[in-house]
């Protein structure tokens, strides 16, 4: 025996030629004699290639697939099934495959029961509407058919006609509910989920057939599995159903296969509106799956009760001891899942010994595992901050072990998690951050890891002793982690709590002026001139975020260096872009080399401090970057169309307001795009009708009093399935101080009724039709950018006091304080400047809420609330200040 035949993995197809097996093809099945043995060759072969993704030519399919149709007169069974096989891939290239329609139908149809299955599949591989009707006959025969394998794939190749073929297959539900009820449990499972897939978009049909079922005779595991879903789908939409499906899925806990009785468990528990007394029955069952001999069974129950202990950590407790024991298991994937549970149902006093445990189990589990185990101990540090010193000083000991990016990257966001969620525990997880960064191989994590020690180091106890460890990051490390380490260094200079080190902080910066690298010695340069101002709010850019588009803002400041001029760069021109509760980077992320920097941005840095428009930022802003290309996509899409480049920048967009149901013949939902004196309607469009092509689709819109239509963009042709645009240009009014309206719209177009399968109409006249679709709100939170300013008592002094308007307002309809601060907020859409909680009382609360107005003003808002009791409301008193005392009195006026 040779190498290769001792080799388990040897293929001896791995090496063979795609043109020599199409060849070899050719001449073995156009012999006059066939040769069974040496076509079953060549068609593994073929296989072998198609499996493997090789592409075949449509001339060489073609004639591959006519010289394959030759062996149907060859009677071996092997070779008729690998032509099945053939039959179908090559369907998918190969032209006039339906000439073997009859050779399969009479197979279909045969008294051989090994041609039958796969004689049906390939037929409806093959098959289009047209044809279709014509073995119509055939394939509800088989579906009844006694074979159970004839009586399957019939039924699962009904469910893959379904799609285009619906009319037609919905015809054949006698004959499915026949399969259903039959004794094949196979069948019973494929006609169940065909029925389900025929009813599914009558919600009362779906129901139905669910309750019928549950009352029925199923013999089939699978089905039942099947059931069990579609049960669960029913309860969550039509709440009259809970309690009686309830039934049906507890009942379902007592049945005699294993796999039901977990389908029914897992079901239970993830119902979003189950209580504690309805889900101890299912936590039960999984209890006892936690010391079953099969490891499948253990693995799937403590998955579960680790997705559960999300909700009901109390309720999952009851299995701690299970769990504990399954920390040993020799299935390290079972093992992780256990631990990751008992961290997230673990008292507090627990905390220790958990700890004890996984530590050396840490050194056993892939990194993939090890994440999953990070990310649990920090929901439990989280659920027990007094415990964090345990918990970091565990951080702090797996870092040193050997791991992935991944890996390591998931214990940092553990310590930055920890410091923003417990001050207590801040002094100590900088001080791990600290040497995490001498210790790091990855550069992005210490870029990262000293952006946070930049951000918070300055405030701690004793500033000066990280400063030595940053600046040797400058000395040692990669560009990447120099140039984070100068912006860390330069927070230090303007932190009040280190003023102190100013003079050593321009001092180190000024050695990085000679830095070999670009970026480093332009982020030196760019603090150092920023640091040599005298002006109080442009050192507060060193510690804050620019609230602009990063891709808008270098693109404005490369156009303004293309074109050089005598008036300073305005920010002002630079679309604005809101934060986020948890923003992904902030625009000081990127500069600490947390994402990839570009030298444009860093270069863009440069020129917007040479440009003076430094002085023009008066905030700071964390920076969603998906919304931010979001932003940039859709000024992108407006400016595709001349008539709305002239509107000037574009100051922000709403979310999509939808007009119509989702089921609706017409699907069209609304943004709103703001302008410093327009607004844009942006209507997206969907035809949900395949027979019909809809062309000049536009809006009629009917505006309030001041606002005036300037233009309107059609949409020119509207297929099915395929979404389109339509535009509407509003000017804003002369009087300032309107600033919202109800605006009604009317969807005009013409109609051309059109062919379902082609799409091609067959009335090139068509007819003009109309849709009403919901009113659209222009807000004023549609116009308000949220705009985080860290220092919020500096930001309101420096506003003139002339500006401030000052009102009371009576909210009767507000039934306690935290919906009247959440409604506050929504309607403004301004940022509110830290947590706004209500005090101990509950009876009262302050509110600051910060953001810039369409035009560039900056608003800030002083806001004070007061509960008056159940039924009497809530009673505020509103303090507006901005740039422009225009701008606080519409923000005023909108309150009232």
């Amino acid at each position: 025996m040779s190498k290769k035949d001792e080799d388990g993995d040897y293929n001896p197809y791995a090496s063979i030629d795609k043109s020599a097996v199409v060849q070899e093809a050719r001449q073995a099945f156009n012999e006059t004699t066939i040769n069974p043995r040496r076509c079953n060759l060549v068609l593994n072969k073929l296989l072998f290639l198609l499996y493997s993704g090789e592409p075949l030519g449509t001339t060489e399919a073609t004639e591959t697939f006519f010289a394959i149709t030759k062996l149907f007169q060859c009677k071996n069974i092997t070779i008729r099934r690998l032509v099945y096989l053939a039959i179908k891939e090559l369907a998918k290239v190969a032209n006039d495959v339906i000439i073997v329609t009859s050779s399969l139908t009479k197979d279909m149809t045969a008294k051989e029961d090994m041609y039958r299955p796969a004689a049906i599949r390939a037929l409806c591989r093959i098959t289009d509407s047209t044809m279709l009707q014509g073995i119509e006959r055939y394939m509800k025969q088989a579906i009844v058919d006694r074979n159970p394998a004839v009586s399957s794939a019939a039924l699962v190749s009904s469910l893959h006609l379904l799609g285009s073929n619906q009319d037609i297959i919905k015809r054949w539900v006698n004959e499915i509910t026949e399969a259903l009820n039959g004794k094949t449990l196979m069948a019973q499972y494929h006609a169940l989920g065909l029925l389900y897939h025929i009813k599914q978009r009558d919600r009362l049909a779906v129901t139905k057939l669910v309750t019928s079922q549950t009352k029925g005779s199923l013999r089939s595991s699978l089905a039942y599995c099947n059931l069990i879903r579609y049960a669960v789908g029913s309860m969550q939409d039509d709440p009259a159903l809970y309690n009686e499906l309830l039934q049906f899925l507890d009942l379902c806990l007592r049945h005699k296969s294993e796999l039901v009785v977990y389908e029914a468990a897992r079901a239970i528990c993830s119902l979003k509106n189950v209580t504690n007394k309805d889900i101890i029955p299912a936590l039960s069952v999984m209890q006892l799956f936690l010391t079953a001999p099969k490891s499948i069974m253990r693995f799937a129950a403590v998955r579960t009760l680790s997705q559960v202990a999300n909700r009901y950590p109390t309720a999952v407790a009851v299995t701690n001891i299970e769990l504990e024991n399954l920390i040993q298991d020799s299935n390290r994937s079972i093992a992780t899942l256990a631990i990751t549970t008992l961290l997230k149902t673990g008292r507090e006093a627990s905390v220790d010994r958990l700890m004890t445990q996984i530590t050396p189990f840490m050194s056993e589990i892939s990194d993939e595992f090890k994440i999953v185990v990070i990310d649990a101990i920090r929901t439990l540090c989280l659920k027990f901050p007094q415990k964090h010193i345990v918990v970091l000083d565990f951080l702090s000991a797996v870092f040193r072990d050997d791991g992935s990016f991944e890996y390591k990257k998931a214990i940092v966001d553990t310590i930055t998690s920890i410091i923003h969620e417990i001050p207590a525990a801040r002094e100590i997880a900088l001080n791990h951050l600290a040497e995490f960064v001498e210790d790091c191989e990855h550069p992005a994590l210490s870029a990262r890891a000293l952006h946070m020690l930049g951000r918070l180091a300055p405030q701690s106890s004793f500033p000066s002793r990280y400063v030595r460890i940053i600046y040797n990051r400058v000395v040692l490390e990669s560009p990447i982690v120099r140039a984070a380490a100068v912006s860390s260094l330069a927070k230090f200079a303007v932190s009040p709590n280190s003023s102190n080190l100013a003079p050593m902080i321009i001092a180190l910066l000024s050695r990085c002026l000679h830095d070999t690298d670009d970026e480093v010695r332009d982020r030196a340069a760019f603090y150092l001139r920023v640091l040599s101002s005298d002006e109080a709010h442009v050192k507060s850019f060193i510690m804050s975020d620019l609230p602009y588009s990063i891709t808008a803002l270098e693109r404005s400041l490369v156009d303004y260096l293309k074109n050089p001029s005598a008036t300073p760069f305005n920010l002002k021109t630079v679309p604005l872009q809101a934060p986020s509760a948890k923003p992904e980077f902030s625009k000081a992320d990127i500069m600490a080399g947390v994402v990839p920097s570009s030298a444009a941005v860093a270069g863009s840095a440069a020129a917007l401090a040479a440009a003076g428009g430094i002085a023009a930022v008066g905030g700071a802003a964390g920076i969603n970057l998906s919304a931010a290309q979001q932003q940039d996509r859709n000024a992108a899409r407006l400016a595709a169309h001349p008539e709305l480049g002239q509107l000037g920048p574009l100051f922000r967009s709403s979310k999509p307001t939808p007009l119509t149901e989702a089921e609706t013949e017409y699907v069209v939902s609304c943004t709103r795009h703001i302008f410093s004196r327009a607004v844009v309607f942006e209507y997206e469009l969907t035809n949900t009708l395949n027979d019909q092509l809809l062309e000049d689709v536009k809006v009629q819109l009917d505006c309030p009093d001041g606002f005036i239509v300037r233009k309107v963009i059609p949409a020119k042709s509207l297929p099915y399935g395929k979404p389109a645009f339509s535009y509407v240009v509003v000017e804003l009014p002369q009087d300032p101080k309107i600033v919202s309206g109800t605006f009604s719209n009317t969807l005009k177009f013409l109609v051309k009724d059109c062919d379902p399968n082609t799409g091609e109409p067959d009335d090139e006249q068509g007819y003009p039709d109309e849709y009403l679709v919901e009113d659209v709100e222009l807000q004023v939170s549609d116009q308000v950018v949220p705009i985080e300013f860290p220092d919020f008592a500096a930001a309101w002094n420096a506003l003139p006091q002339d500006s401030e308007v000052s009102d009371t307002f009576e909210l009767a309809s507000m039934k306690s304080l935290e919906e009247a601060v959440s409604t506050v907020i929504g309607f403004l859409g301004l940022f509110s400047c830290g947590r706004p909680q209500p005090n101990a009382s509950k009876s009262a609360q302050a509110l600051q809420l910060s953001g810039v107005f369409r035009g560039g003003d900056q608003v800030l808002v002083n806001a004070k609330l007061l509960f008056k009791g159940p039924g009497e409301g809530v009673a505020m008193q509103l303090t507006v200040r901005s740039s422009n005392l225009q701008t606080s009195e519409i923000i005023a006026s909108a309150v009232g």
